[in-house]
């Protein structure tokens, strides 16, 4: 069977300049001319849908059998090569929960959040604060830095290998590793084989020795799962917890830095930081699109004829802008967190793991706040370009300019 978006001349790819310039305006063009459900094209010209629309995003987030998560559902196997560049995101038959479906994912993720539920909030601050230090020191003498390389892109994972067990030491070559992923280039593979060799051997060592982190409480669990399970939902975790946090801190930064609203944050005030990481992902969300579900049957959504196995894209930054619900687009969306950013329904992003996120993110920026007060951009905001991708949405860079101050070491 072909996926009907295949046929569609007026299908939209999933790509290009428009993602990293104003991917909104593109999102409200594909709602005019297509609706709440989209026809796009993937890498290879392969077809899929995408959704736009906030209620049809509900709609499908909220049945789990109808739009499953099982990729072996996917219509378009057969057209698709060894070394297709989504594949890494796109997988099939892989052994994380991601693609995990019924009870066996409800498992798997009660598992996830109770390890996470143990995490003490303190001692999570605690550790944020201690790692933002520090890489603040190597950077308040300097005046001038770029926010994203030299900080946001740093910080999440330091904070979540050590709550999951790794020593400090370990952080930094995980940082590496998975920014090289994250990049894709010539390091990438390495990246993965340095994070994979890693994960199995904090968790060797946990069996013999369990700590209070998240990986002894994970394999001391009940409920029957496998090394390779335990290790592959850590490296998602880690995936997931890492790249969207940082891009969450740059994106609140640059509005903070280029928004009068919020121009209170650099002055001292703190209230505005909460809001700012709120309209952020409501406005400017880390995860623009997500793959992915697959239709177990034939079905209509948002006016669109479904065919069975056909891949349907989550369009998290599409649906947060509809109309329907956003009927004042100018507007501060002050404590409504309606928004799709963390997904929704069975397969959304553990509470636990939003909590672990909002945590890091918000204490990098109050440290960064604290100790460089006087920091503003170094170059025009309309020179500050994206990442062109059309799934997570970051900055390339963010340069800074500030006051040089000494580094506190550790007398915070």
């Amino acid at each position: 069977m072909t996926c009907p978006a295949a046929h569609d001349p007026l299908a939209v790819p999933l790509g290009g300049p428009r993602f990293q310039t104003d991917p909104i305006e593109l999102y409200r063009e594909m709602r005019r001319d297509h609706g709440a459900v989209a026809p796009v094209v993937l890498d290879g010209g392969v077809p899929a849908w995408l959704v736009l629309g906030y209620r049809e995003l509900h709609q499908v987030t909220s049945d789990p059998v109808l739009f499953s998560r099982d990729s072996d559902l996917w219509n378009q196997w057969d057209r698709i090569p060894a070394d297709w560049p989504l594949l890494p995101m796109i997988g099939r038959k892989q052994p994380s929960i991601l693609y995990t479906v019924g009870e066996r994912h409800r498992e798997r993720a009660a598992v996830i959040s109770d390890a996470l539920e143990s995490v003490d909030p303190f001692e999570l601050k605690g550790h944020a604060e201690r790692f933002a230090d520090e890489l603040i020191d190597v950077l308040c003498g300097k005046g001038r830095c770029d926010i994203v390389a030299e900080y946001a892109m740093l910080l999440p994972l330091r904070v979540l290998a050590r709550i999951y067990g790794f020593s400090d030491e370990q952080g930094p070559g995980l940082v590496t590793a998975m920014n090289d992923m994250i990049n894709g280039r010539e390091g990438a593979l390495d990246g993965q084989r340095h994070l994979g060799g890693s994960m199995y051997a904090l968790l060797a060592a946990k069996q013999a020795d369990p700590g209070p982190d998240v990986a002894s409480r994970m394999l001391a669990n009940t409920a029957g799962f496998t090394m390779d399970e335990v290790a592959q939902d850590l490296m998602v975790m880690m995936a997931a917890g890492h790249q969207p946090t940082a891009d969450w801190i740059g994106n609140s930064l640059r509005l903070m830095l280029t928004d009068d609203r919020f121009a209170a944050s650099l002055a001292g005030g703190r209230h505005s930081v909460g809001e700012a990481m709120n309209e952020v992902l409501w406005e400017d969300t880390p995860t623009q699109n997500v793959a992915g579900r697959w239709a177990s049957r034939d079905t209509n959504l948002g006016g669109r004829r479904i065919g069975r196995g056909d891949l349907v894209l989550l369009g998290l930054a599409a649906a947060n802008a509809d109309p329907h619900v956003r009927t004042d687009a100018g507007a501060l969306t002050g404590g409504n967190n309606a928004f799709f950013s963390f997904g929704h329904g069975e397969h959304r992003c553990p509470f636990p793991a939003q909590e672990v996120a909002e945590v890091i993110a918000r204490t990098g920026i109050e440290v960064l706040l604290d100790r460089l007060p006087d920091v503003d951009l170094a170059v025009p905001a309309s020179a500050l370009a994206r990442r062109p991708s059309p799934w997570l949405r970051g900055l390339n860079e963010l340069p800074v300019t500030y006051t040089p101050t000494p580094a506190l070491g550790a007398t915070r």
